[in-house]
């Protein structure tokens, strides 16, 4: 008689370094030295061979029920803010199968993780598709930790039954963060959009953290696990993605919060109406914005003197229409009151408002005529002082503009004031995804490299999803090449913030100045 095939299934065995899938083994045939039953290889519980050779699988939530605890790693670590940044965080992991009783440990000092905080598992499954994809489960793990103490750094480390982060062995896992402190300091937050899995974005991360920002924005098209962004079920779709965007992360993630919204790469239509129980699943967010179940990537929050919006722009985009109106405007009467609540607040100096398309960009989406008719009135009218966005898949920034035109020019270096002069875009799409151009004669223009052009010939898009061609002054910095944006908070007698964009090689491409009343 043959011998069983104890091997690893495939979808278990990509989410494991050699040395879990080793322990797994080991464990497997300690544990079962007889024969597998006819009734296991049914269930799933094996890889097996079809006639012509070819590997095939059968995934099911059995085959990963019955991993041992003490191989089943926590990975993919990710942290967000709760609604309070001083006093909420929220941290987010994933798990190569079910696990039981997971939390967080959490302390003031690595050696000390004293408080045990339960989490809550999230099971995605994503249904086959015939031929194309199998059946598949994803495990995802979450934890509020709330009545923090401001400007605390706090150590933490996540487990379940079987692993334990305060063990000795385990010890590596534990990070650290930082919440916000209880009144205004100087801090740096960083943004991008577009990111993907790869050598670049994750070269991005690692210069991104060396700026030591406070926080993070993800203007969205976060992982690229929807291939064609149309948020359709015939969209091209690998989960599995996901397991390695969140590993590619982590290296960042895990101390820096990493607050996303939604591009239109992230409606994946197979788990909700909207597509977004996906993101449900993965993302723990500030619950405050008009409708956390439907709308996870609308929510604000304030650190320091800077409030926070971000939206979601799929709801008002007329270029990419599969959630145009979502909301039956609900979004945007939320925008309305969010801003006027910030802007009257004697705590914040400065708004920030990010989302995924395009309000003025000339790249290949160019500017989306949804959201300029929905949203910038808004903006104007209660004097955003900056606005990032992802979609396009390069660096460009305007100079402030006013009424649709431009209010006063920035050129690299200058200093601009809202109340004054108008609303400085800023595209930051060079995340890491394959790069954008620019039209026909735009040349890049960038510091250390500036070309002076009056006028660039682009478009936006119409609700008709018509591209209706337009000649713009406003293109005042462009740069094709993976990218961030780096912005340096002061609060303070005179506060400002000091706007930077730093290339792959951490070389700045531009920076700028917003100053209130100056």
């Amino acid at each position: 008689m043959d011998l069983p095939d104890f091997g690893i299934p495939p979808q278990l065995a990509r989410r494991m370094s050699m040395a879990e899938q080793h322990e797994y083994l080991r464990t497997r045939l300690t544990r079962r030295r007889t024969l597998v039953t006819a009734g296991a290889v049914a269930g799933g519980l094996l890889t097996g061979c079809s006639e012509s050779g070819t590997t095939t699988t059968k995934p099911s939530p059995s085959a990963t029920s019955k991993v041992p605890g003490s191989v089943a790693t926590p990975f993919g670590r990710h942290l967000a803010f709760g609604a309070d940044p001083k006093t909420q965080m929220r941290v987010s992991w994933q798990v190569p199968a079910a696990v039981k009783k997971p939390y967080v440990r959490i302390g003031t000092r690595p050696e000390e993780l004293s408080r045990k905080i339960e989490a809550e598992v999230r099971d995605l499954h994503t249904p086959e598709l015939q031929g194309v994809r199998p059946a598949f489960e994803q495990y995802y793990v979450h934890a509020a930790l709330d009545g923090l103490r401001p400007g605390t750094t706090y150590y933490y480390g996540v487990g379940h039954d079987g692993f334990d982060p305060a063990a000795p062995d385990r010890r590596s896992t534990i990070s650290s963060f930082r919440t916000a402190p209880a009144t205004p300091e100087t801090f740096v937050f960083t943004a991008f959009g577009d990111q993907g899995v790869g050598k670049d974005a994750a070269a991005n991360d690692h210069v991104l953290l060396r700026q030591k920002p406070a926080f993070h924005l993800h203007a969205g098209d976060i992982c690229y696990a929807n291939v064609n962004g149309r948020g359709k079920e015939s969209d091209s779709y690998d989960p599995g993605h996901w397991d390695l965007f969140l590993k590619q992360t982590e290296t960042v993630a895990r101390s820096v919060p990493w607050m996303v919204t939604t591009g239109n790469h992230d409606m994946e239509a197979w788990y909700s109406p909207d597509g977004y129980g996906g993101q449900t699943a993965r993302f723990s967010l500030p619950d405050n914005g008009f409708d956390p179940r439907t709308a996870p990537g609308v929510y604000a929050f304030t650190y320091g003197n800077v409030g926070v919006v971000a939206l979601d722009a799929n709801d008002v985009s007329y270029e990419i229409p599969a959630n145009l109106g979502y909301t039956d405007g609900r979004q945007t009467k939320w925008l309305d009151e969010k801003l006027r609540e910030l802007r009257s607040s004697a705590d914040v100096d400065f708004i920030v408002v990010f989302f995924h398309h395009c309000a003025y960009s000339t790249s290949t989406h160019a500017s989306d005529g949804g959201v300029r008719a929905e949203w910038l009135p808004l903006f104007a009218r209660h004097e955003v002082d900056l606005v990032i966005n992802g979609h396009n898949h390069v660096y460009e920034r305007t100079d402030a503009i006013k009424n649709g035109e431009v209010g006063k020019p920035v050129p690299i270096g200058e200093s601009t004031d809202p109340t004054r002069d108008g609303i400085v875009y800023v595209t930051a799409g060079g995340g890491g995804k394959d790069l954008y151009g620019f039209p026909v004669g735009a040349e890049e223009s960038y510091e250390g490299h500036v070309r002076e052009r009056e006028s660039v010939t682009t478009f936006q898009w119409t609700r008709s999803r018509l591209a209706k061609a337009e000649t713009v002054e406003w293109s005042r910095v462009r740069y094709r090449g993976f990218s961030f944006l780096s912005v340096e908070a002061e609060s303070g007698a005179a506060p400002r913030l000091k706007v930077s964009a730093l290339a792959q090689s951490g070389e700045r491409i531009d920076h700028f100045e917003v100053r209130r009343g100056a």
